[in-house]
This record gives C-alpha cells, sequence and structure tokens, in this order.
C-alpha cells in the first residue's frame, strides 16, 4: 500500500496534488510520502513482536537525511556500508548503538570513525577485515561488538546482481568456516562475539530461501553455543520484495516474514535485528518527469522525458520494470498506444521501458515512476552534465524540499584546472 492516489483527476502525494510540486521545483523531482513511510516501518515492528528486537532501515536504498531522522525518530536503527553512511545516520540523530555497520570493505579509518563515535556492532564479513578490526580497537582502548556474517549457499531466486548468498558471491564467511573463524574472533583482543549476521539478497518474493538460510544459521547458533560463545543476538538481513507491478501477484507480507522468523530462530532467545530497505522506502516514492517530445519511429513511437538513467538506472542496470503513469487521470474509455519510453541521455541503454501501453500523452504533459523510492535518488549521478534530481518529502497537505537541484555553477565550480593549462 502507498498514499499516491488520483484524486479529482490528478495523481496526489498524500494530500498534494504532483502537479503544484511541479510547478514549484520543476521536474524531474523524486517525492517521499511519510505516511507510506510510517506505515512500512510499523509493518516489521508489528510483524516481529513480542520477540525482542530492532529494525534497522538500510540506508543504502534511500539515504536523505531527512527520511533518516523520520524514521530515527519512530525508534528504527539504521543498517550502513560506508563512512559516509554512518556520518548521515548521526546527522539525522540516530544514536551509534543503533547502528549496525555492514559491507565487505571496511577501512580502519571508517573502523575508527564508528569505534569513536559509538556503534552497535560491525557485521564481520572476512578473516583479514576481523583481524584488522582487532588492531584497530585495541589500538583505541576499545572493544568492537561484531557478528560474523555467514554465507549458507542459498539461491535467493532473485537477480544475479542482487543475490548474496550463493557460495560464488563475495560476502560472508562460508558457514562450514564459521566456527574456527568465531574460535579466532574469541582470540583476539578487542573483540566482543555477540551474534550471527547473514543476508542472502534482496527483492526476494518466495519466503522459502528465507527459511533455508535461518534454518542453518539456527544449527549454527547452537553450535557456537555449545563450544562456548554467548551468541545472543541474530542479524537476519533484509531483502523482502516489493511488488513492482499493480498485477494481482504480491511477494509475501511483513507479517508472514516475521511469523517465519518466530517459527525458525524465535525459540533460541535472542534478540532479532533486520535490516530492510526496498519494502519500506521503495513504494514510499515516486519518480516525477516531462514529456519533452513524442517522437514518431519507424515502427515504433518514442516518450522522450526529461528524466533520464542517470535519474533512475533500474530499468538500464537490471532490466527493471516500473509502472509509468500519467499525473493527470486520464478518461474512462481512453485508448492506451505503445511507446517505448526513454530519455535524453547519449546512451540507446537509456531507455525505461518498450512498446509500454500508454494513454496518449503530448509535450509537457507529467508522468510518475512508481515504486521509485529505493536505489533511485541514491544511485543517481551527474551523467551528461545533469544536475542530479532534488527530492520532496510530503507529509498531508504539506512538502518540503529535502535535497535541492544543484546549480550548474555549483557542479562546475567543483571542477579545477591545475595551473600548467
Amino acid at each position: 500500500m502507498d498514499h499516491f492516489l488520483y484524486k479529482n483527476g490528478t495523481l496526489h502525494a498524500e494530500d498534494v496534488p504532483l502537479t503544484d510540486i511541479a510547478a514549484q521545483v520543476g521536474t524531474p523531482f523524486y517525492v517521499y510520502s511519510t505516511a507510506t513511510l510510517t506505515r512500512h516501518y510499523h509493518l516489521f515492528t508489528e510483524a516481529l513482536s513480542p520477540l525482542p528486537h530492532m529494525v534497522c532501515f538500510a540506508i543504502k536504498s534511500l539515504s536523505n537525511v531527512a527520511v533518516l531522522k523520520l524514521l530515527g525518530d519512530l525508534g528504527a536503527g539504521m543498517d550502513v556500508v560506508s563512512g559516509g553512511e554512518y556520518r548521515r545516520a548521526k546527522a539525522a540523530g540516530v544514536p551509534g548503538d543503533r547502528i549496525v555497520f555492514s559491507g565487505v570493505g571496511k577501512t580502519r579509518d571508517e573502523m575508527r570513525l564508528a569505534l569513536t563515535g559509538g556503534i552497535r556492532q560491525f557485521n564481520v564479513e572476512s578473516e583479514p577485515e576481523l583481524r584488522a578490526l582487532s588492531e584497530v580497537a585495541t589500538s583505541l582502548g576499545l572493544t568492537a561488538p561484531i557478528t560474523i556474517r555467514v554465507n549458507p549457499d542459498v539461491d535467493a531466486k532473485t537477480h544475479a546482481k542482487i543475490a548474496t548468498g550463493k557460495s560464488e558471491n563475495k560476502f560472508g564467511i562460508p558457514i562450514a568456516k564459521a566456527r574456527n573463524v568465531y574460535a579466532e574472533a574469541a582470540s583476539l583482543p578487542g573483540i566482543d562475539v555477540i551474534g550471527v549476521d547473514v543476508h542472502i539478497g534482496s527483492q526476494l518474493t518466495d519466503l522459502a530461501p528465507f527459511e533455508a538460510a535461518y534454518n542453518k544459521v539456527a544449527d549454527l547458533t547452537r553450535a557456537l553455543r555449545a563450544d562456548g560463545h554467548n551468541i545472543r543476538r541474530l542479524d537476519l538481513g533484509g531483502g523482502l520484495g516489493i511488488p513492482y507491478t499493480r498485477s494481482n501477484e504480491a511477494p509475501p507480507l511483513p507479517m508472514d516474514y516475521g511469523a517465519l522468523i518466530k517459527r525458525t530462530v524465535g525459540d533460541l532467545g535472542c534478540e532479532i535485528e533486520i535490516e530492510p530497505g526496498r519494502l519500506i522506502s521503495g513504494n514510499a516514492g515516486l519518480l516525477v518527469s516531462s514529456v519533452i517530445y513524442v517522437k514518431n519511429g519507424e515502427g515504433r513511437d518514442f516518450l522522450i522525458l526529461d528524466a533520464a538513467m542517470n535519474d533512475l538506472v533500474r530499468p538500464s542496470m537490471y532490466d527493471a520494470h516500473h509502472d509509468i503513469v500519467p499525473v493527470i487521470e486520464p478518461a474512462p474509455a481512453t485508448e492506451p498506444a505503445a511507446f517505448d519510453v526513454v530519455g535524453p541521455v547519449c546512451e540507446t541503454g537509456d531507455t525505461f521501458a518498450k512498446a509500454r501501453p500508454l494513454a496518449p500523452l503530448s509535450e509537457g504533459d507529467l508522468v510518475a515512476f512508481r515504486s521509485a523510492g529505493a536505489y533511485g535518488a541514491v544511485m543517481a549521478s551527474e551523467y551528461n552534465t545533469r544536475p542530479l534530481v532534488p527530492e520532496v518529502l510530503v507529509k498531508g497537505d504539506h512538502f518540503a524540499v529535502i535535497r535541492q537541484r544543484p546549480t550548474f555553477d555549483e557542479i562546475l565550480n567543483r571542477d579545477t584546472i591545475p595551473s600548467w593549462l
């Protein structure tokens, strides 16, 4: 469910007409719904109750500080994968004891940043990282709380570029080696072993891979406790998928996911962490764009928009589908026509959809890409020297720009010409 609905013939974000935002901000722009973000966060907290738990939002899905503050004020923890994301979480007012540091390539500088600024735990992904963290922590006279991310060799049955739990993926330690790595961790100074971490991929639409992975985690937890480790926290990752189309097929609900967690690991007495990103933010955001031209081609027609692959890269990168809808609601009897929906970037890959049935549109008309809140603005670039898209947050009948569109002077002034030129 989201809060983007047609009212009086115009698509609204909550109670704000998208035409009003476009008139003030210009296009393209991203817009997020406070009500949707709030609702989706609470779906997870309710699904895990009454287990002791923390829902840690995966910042990599949507990193705007205003959104992080909104979720942090609701009680969310944060899952970060870089020093920059750590700084964003802290800038949003999230305390260190609610920040989890994931990622395969943490640097020593990032470790120092988190240790001195406060951290809930590091999710360690390799033996070299474990040893480096021990050295950094002892040099600071501090102790690093850790889980070790295990790779359960489970096929998440998702896109190959977002699968993370198979043996050929770069993430985590093979689960067969875990007991030896935990033994080393327990022997190292500056390290406090507190739990187990697993994450098998993103946009999962079936609970079976989660069940297979979590059963392996449960078995490992029992074995580690038998080895003398005080395993008291399980970080079960994220990855629950969202519906990208308005079809009747829908991914599992958070309540079903919570029931699975309780069934597989609920009897272990551990605090449960999960790291959802997409399901909280995905359907909470739209990308709104204007039609530049309607071009008649040879055997196909093109809808050329002012949004491009640098603004929303998912279709080019993952062949991802986003529903594209007109901001002004078509009349009920309107016959759709097939368009290739493209952007102005000089790449054939700058294509959002092929032969997509859409109501006829004209120059200047507005369209909205649904389910664009996750991995939209965060993956944007300034390719072709196109300014980053502004972001807007809506609450009820008012809105605020939470990231301004940079000016061309701001973009160009970041470059410097050396003295010999």
